[in-house]
């Protein structure tokens, strides 16, 4: 029983951190990458749709993306949904082929991505300590209905905190090499 509630607080832990690195993708850094465009979605046939469903998303170079649509009629509405969208970007139409181009950060940008960054970063970590004391207080229920012994029950509080610091860690890591990158020139 306490493997599987300690089990089940790593699976939970790892998702909050993957949760994290997705939401930090979506961040732009300066760089051209196929990630920055993930989240926007595009009207195709009534119905609303990832971009990446409809178009083949590229990097042309360190500053520049391509979309190519897989139907002539869906450039102006890609086109639309890329300026809406809250990159601040402006597209470039070539035929067929749009193209992106990442306008070079700001020193004051630059400043307001690492408080986004931060605090992501500060609620990935609320979400991991959520999950430690949710299996805190199973562990505490299972002590209460004598599943457990106290030993137990004290040696599992001491793993599930040892958990909660490694992905704590793992937070600020990402968080840092994010910070890194925001900054870079």
């Amino acid at each position: 029983m306490i493997n599987d509630l300690k089990k089940d607080a790593a699976e939970r832990m790892t998702k909050c951190v993957l949760a994290l690195k997705n939401e930090l993708k979506k961040l732009r850094t300066g760089r051209a990458h196929p990630s920055l465009l993930e989240h926007i979605r595009v009207e195709y046939y009534g119905n609303e749709v990832p971009l990446n469903q409809v178009a083949n998303v590229a990097q042309e170079d360190a500053r520049t993306l391509t979309v190519t649509p897989w139907e002539k009629n869906m450039v102006q509405v890609i086109e639309k949904a890329i300026m809406k969208s809250d990159l601040g970007l402006m597209p470039n139409t070539a035929g067929t082929v749009i193209r992106v181009p990442m306008p070079p950060l700001t020193e004051e940008r630059r400043r307001d991505l690492t408080k986004v960054v931060r605090h992501e970063a500060e609620n990935a970590r609320v979400a991991v300590r959520n999950v430690r004391r949710d299996v805190m207080s199973d562990l505490k229920d299972a002590l209460k209905e004598k599943l457990v012994s106290q030993d137990d029950d004290r040696r599992a509080q001491d793993d599930v905190q040892k958990l909660t610091d490694k992905y704590v860690a793992e937070i600020d890591q990402v968080l840092a090499d994010k910070e890194k990158e925001l900054m870079q020139v």
